[in-house]
């Protein structure tokens, strides 16, 4: 072998690892991150989970991205819309939150599945096309400082950082602080979690001339009443965003 045809140091380490790759695909073949089934790749959903999930898909309100029951053939905007419209201008969410697609967030968020991030994000990345291409800047909703020591990490950045990853769009997670310390949202009503969020979103005065007239694309796991998503979202657009859409793995069918 001739030294211009001996590879270079860098297509070395490639052979090496994808050589690595192959040899652990073979002593751990990948299996599905919902049930354990054996799959085709790893960080992926078999045929049965995919199936199982109630992806949402036009037709579906364009402010809050509920899905409609029946198609009437044009864009059209939710009772729940109009009648009480939120901070953000849009929402989109891959799938229903219900079945797999509770299990999955459970895992990502309380089981220290981190790895589950990858799957999901992509599949957020795919669903939010239409917002990655119209956003500036990716922002994670943020943890307060003293659960996400609890936690020991953010689930929403673990996603935001998959969805800038496979989209190229920028995210900045020093854009906006949790600054308040608010109890869990579990069971409470629309209205309690208004309450509960109230003052708890800031942007830092180092960050403002970062967001000034920047388009946000605010990523989340869950969206559930919208209140988390509205507190976040007038926090930035006061922060100096010029608009906010939110991008979520799972959303709940109907307002609470």
């Amino acid at each position: 072998m001739s030294v211009s045809e001996r590879p270079r140091p860098s297509q070395a380490m490639d052979i090496l690892r994808r050589a690595a790759q192959s040899l652990i695909g073979v002593v751990y073949p990948p299996t599905c991150i919902a049930c354990q089934a054996a799959t085709g790749d790893a960080h992926a959903l078999c045929a049965a989970c995919w199936s199982s999930l109630r992806l949402i898909e036009r037709p579906y309100c364009e402010r809050l991205g509920t899905p409609f029951a029946v198609d009437w053939g044009q864009p059209l905007l939710s009772p729940a819309a109009v009648s009480d419209p939120p901070i953000f201008q849009r929402a989109r969410a891959v799938t229903l939150y219900d079945g797999t697609a509770r299990a999955l967030v459970h895992r990502l968020k309380f089981g220290d599945r981190l790895e589950f991030a990858r799957a999901l994000g992509a599949m957020m990345a795919r669903a939010g096309a239409e917002l990655v291409a119209q956003a500036d800047v990716i922002v994670p909703v943020p943890l307060h400082p003293w659960r996400l020591w609890r936690r020991r990490f953010n689930q929403a950045m673990a996603l935001a950082v998959i969805v800038s990853r496979a989209s190229g769009l920028p995210c900045d997670p020093f854009l906006l602080g949790r600054v308040k310390r608010t109890r869990s949202q579990i069971g409470l009503t629309k209205a309690q979690r208004q309450e509960n969020l109230q003052g708890a979103f800031r942007v830092p005065v180092g960050a403002k001339a970062r967001l000034k007239g920047r388009r946000v694309l605010l990523v989340d796991d869950v969206l559930t009443t919208g209140s988390t998503a509205n507190a976040a979202s007038r926090a930035l657009l006061r922060g100096g965003a010029l608009s906010v859409d939110v991008l979520a793995f799972a959303r709940v069918a109907q307002e609470v």
